[in-house]
């Protein structure tokens, strides 16, 4: 291809081939270079084509290619970015909020200890375990429906003895939410006859 074929076809399709990888890369500056790539590519390969239009048409397909690989290179990057920023931003706890945390973690202990043996192990095995109504019931050798009674009566025990302890209101809103936080399942089930 001759410099005035080049330089003419370079005129006439220059902002085509913008267009096309500006609206797939959303980057003037990137779609300025994958462009420049695609003539620089033709170019240098010396490439000679029967028309203008068959010069242009295999330029867009170049461009086109291009600007869906940047953009999916830049997602790639997007993605780990944001995976890198979400691990590096976790919110490292004050020395006031582990002695807060402490505290509210003795609470909690001390009043699932109040509560009677049959009360507190339900409660355990549904908030600890996580085991269903049915799972503890078959546990414990009781039905499942004795099972939802003692879970309602166990929380609503704990509910007053929150309500008569020294545990803020918003603690007390969910109770079992901060209990489940505060000691592993082994630590509670030690000392209880589970079956």
């Amino acid at each position: 291809m001759s410099q005035p074929e080049f330089r003419k076809l370079y005129d006439t399709v220059f902002s085509i081939l913008f267009r096309v990888a500006y609206r797939i890369v959303n980057s003037e500056e990137a779609a300025e270079d994958l462009c420049q790539d695609a003539f620089f590519r033709l170019y240098e390969k010396n490439m000679n084509f029967p028309s203008l239009d068959d010069a242009k048409y295999w330029l867009i397909r170049v461009v086109k290619n291009a600007a869906l690989n940047y953009a999916k290179r830049k997602e790639r990057e997007r993605k780990a970015y944001q995976k890198a920023f979400r691990e590096d931003t976790r919110v490292q706890e004050t020395g006031e909020a582990a002695v807060l945390k402490k505290e509210i973690r003795a609470e909690v202990q001390n009043a699932l200890n109040q509560l009677p043996e049959n009360l507190r192990v339900v409660l355990i095995l549904k908030e600890y375990a996580e085991l269903n109504y049915k799972e503890i019931g078959k546990t414990l050798g009781i039905s499942e429906g004795n099972v939802k009674v003692r879970v309602f009566r166990a929380r609503e025990r704990l509910a007053n003895i929150f309500e008569s302890g020294s545990i803020s209101s918003v603690e007390m809103l969910q109770p079992m939410q901060m209990a489940v936080q505060i000691a592993p399942l082994s630590n509670e089930v030690e000392g209880t006859n589970v079956s």
